[in-house]
C-alpha cells in the first residue's frame, strides 16, 4: 500500500528543523523511567530491512511498566532538514507482536519522528497465545504499551531536540485504530491529530461475532467453498454495481443472495440451504445473547477479493478458525485461559465473561469526545464499505454516538466512508488516501477537512464526503 503522509496542502505548514541537544548517539544515555534504551544510532537511507528514505537515528527500547511486561519501542527520527519537526505514533495491527515497520517507514518517508511498538509481546500478529496466563500482557495489549510508547518517545524527542515536539499525531487502523480511538477517549491530551481508520474500538463485539459465526461454521454443511465466493461476488454486483465493479451507495443496495439457491445439481454456481443460511447470517449480522445487542453484517459486492475478502478473513473457504483465528484466540487465551478449547464449544457464558473482563481492557467504546475535543484536538475516522475483518457499521455507529454525546462534532471530528475499501486498504475502487495531510491542515491551519479525493490505478478517483451523522 501507498500512503502519502504530507499533502501539498501542507508541506507550507513545516516547521524548521530546531537545534539539537543530544546527538543520535547520545540518546543511549538517557534515563527512562522503568525503561532502558537498548541502541541509538543512525541509520543510512536504504539500509535493509529498514529502506528507509533518508538517514535516521533509530533508537531501540524496552519497557517494564509491570513485573510482567516486556514492551518493545522504536523511534525513527529523520536526520537533518528531513525532519519536520513534528511526531507522528503508528498503531499496530491483528493481535500486534512485532513492530509496525510498514507504518514507520511511511511516517519517515512524510518528515515525521516516528515511533511504534510491538504492545508488549512477540508474537506472529494471529496469535493470541502470549495472553495465556499473562493478564498483565493483556493490558499492555489493551492500551498500557500506546501510552508508555508516547511517553517515552516524546521525552526521547524532548532530549534530542532541546524541547518537546510542537505538534503530535497518531495513524492507527484495525488494531491501530482501535488504539486511536482509546488514546483519544482516555489520553486526549497526548494527541493534537489523530486517523483512526476501520477501527477494532468494539473488541469483544468482534470476537462474539466471529465465535459465534465459527461455532455455525462447525458444521460442514454450513460452510461456503471458495470456488463459490465469485458467483456470490458477481450476483452483489449485478444488483447494486452499476457495472463499476464496487458498490457506490450501499445504503441503497438490496442484493438478496436467494437468487443463487440451488434448483437443481449443485455447482459453485449456486448455493445449498446451508450456505446460503450462513450468506445470510454474514450479511445480516447476528445478536449476542450475552448482551441482547445486533452485531452488524458485511456489505455485499467484495466477497472473491482474496485474502483481503472473505477467505482472508475466515468468512469463507473453510472451518473458518474452530480452532485458530482472532475469535478462537481470543476466547481460548484471553477469555478461558486455556488452550484446550474449540469455537463449537463457544457458550453464552464464555461470551458473558468476554463482557465483564476484557471489555474494560479492549474496548474504545465511550463516545465522551468532551476532553479531546477542549484540547484542540482534531480526530478523522475512514472505513470502507467492503471491509471483510470489521463491519462499517461499527463506525457508523460509533460516529451516531458521538453526535448523540456530544451534538455538532464537525469542529473537531469527521468520519469518511470509502466505497469498494477493504480491510484498511485495497480494493476494486480507488483507495490510495492522503488522511494525514488534511489532518495536519485541520490542526495546525484551521482549515477542516470537507472533500477528500481517493485516488487509483490510471487516473481514477472518487470524491468522499463526511458522513452526515459525523456532522451534524
Amino acid at each position: 500500500m501507498r500512503l502519502t503522509l504530507l499533502g501539498t496542502a501542507a508541506v507550507a505548514l513545516l516547521a524548521a528543523t530546531p537545534a539539537a541537544a543530544l546527538d543520535c548517539a547520545g540518546l543511549s544515555g538517557v534515563a527512562l523511567p522503568g525503561a532502558q534504551v537498548t541502541a541509538a544510532a543512525v541509520v543510512p537511507a536504504g539500509t535493509p530491512p529498514l529502506k528507509a528514505t533518508a538517514d535516521l537515528c533509530r533508537v531501540t527500547v524496552t519497557a517494564h511498566p509491570s513485573a510482567d511486561s516486556d514492551v518493545r519501542i522504536e523511534l525513527w527520527i529523520p536526520q537533518g532538514a528531513a525532519w519536520n519537526g513534528r511526531f507522528l505514533q503508528v498503531g499496530n495491527g491483528g493481535f500486534a507482536g512485532s513492530m509496525p515497520y510498514r507504518l514507520l517507514g511511511l511516517g519517515v518517508a512524510g518528515g515525521f519522528a516516528s515511533a511504534g511498538t510491538d504492545d508488549g509481546h512477540q508474537a506472529d500478529g494471529r496469535d493470541g497465545k502470549w495472553a495465556l496466563g499473562h493478564p498483565e500482557k493483556i493490558v499492555d495489549f489493551g492500551t498500557r504499551a500506546v501510552k508508555t510508547t508516547t511517553d517515552i518517545a516524546k521525552a526521547l524527542l524532548t532530549a534530542y531536540a532541546g524541547k518537546a515536539p510542537p505538534k503530535s499525531y497518531f495513524f492507527g487502523c484495525s488494531d491501530g485504530g482501535r488504539e486511536a480511538l482509546m488514546t483519544a477517549q482516555r489520553n486526549p491530551g497526548d494527541f493534537d491529530g489523530i486517523v483512526a481508520g476501520a477501527p477494532a474500538y468494539a473488541w469483544t463485539s468482534l470476537m462474539a461475532s466471529g465465535g459465534l459465526l465459527g461455532k455455525a461454521l462447525a458444521s460442514p454443511d454450513r460452510r461456503i467453498p471458495t470456488a463459490k465466493l465469485p458467483a456470490l461476488q458477481a450476483a452483489a454486483l449485478k444488483a447494486c454495481g452499476s457495472g463499476q465493479g464496487w458498490i457506490a451507495d450501499q445504503a441503497a443496495c438490496r442484493f438478496d443472495p436467494g437468487v443463487l439457491a440451488c434448483k437443481g445439481a449443485v455447482n459453485d454456481q449456486c448455493l445449498t440451504p446451508g450456505e446460503l443460511k450462513t450468506v445470510r447470517m454474514v450479511y445480516a449480522g447476528m445478536r449476542n445473547p450475552a448482551t441482547g445487542k445486533p452485531l452488524p453484517g458485511l456489505k455485499p459486492g467484495a466477497e472473491a477479493a482474496g485474502a483481503n475478502g472473505w477467505e482472508g478473513w475466515g468468512v469463507g473457504g473453510g472451518a473458518a478458525g474452530d480452532t485458530s483465528g482472532f475469535a478462537h484466540d481470543h476466547f481460548a487465551y484471553f477469555v478461558r485461559q486455556t488452550p484446550d478449547f474449540a469455537l463449537h464449544d463457544l457458550t453464552t457464558a464464555d461470551l458473558s465473561k468476554s463482557e465483564r473482563d476484557m471489555a474494560p481492557l479492549l474496548n474504545a467504546t465511550s463516545p465522551d469526545l468532551s476532553a479531546f475535543k477542549a484540547r484542540g484536538g482534531k480526530l478523522i475516522q475512514y472505513h470502507g464499505w467492503n471491509d471483510p475483518a470489521i463491519s462499517p457499521e461499527y463506525s457508523l455507529r460509533y460516529a451516531a454516538a458521538v453526535g448523540a454525546k456530544m451534538g455538532d462534532a464537525a469542529s473537531f471530528y469527521r468520519l469518511y466512508m470509502v466505497p469498494g475499501m477493504l480491510h484498511c486498504t485495497g480494493g476494486a475502487s480507488p483507495t490510495q488516501i492522503d488522511w494525514l495531510g488534511p489532518l495536519v491542515a485541520w490542526v495546525e491551519g484551521g482549515t477542516a477537512p470537507q472533500a477528500i479525493v481517493a485516488r487509483g490505478t490510471g487516473g481514477a478517483a472518487q470524491t468522499l464526503i463526511p458522513q452526515a451523522s459525523a456532522r451534524r
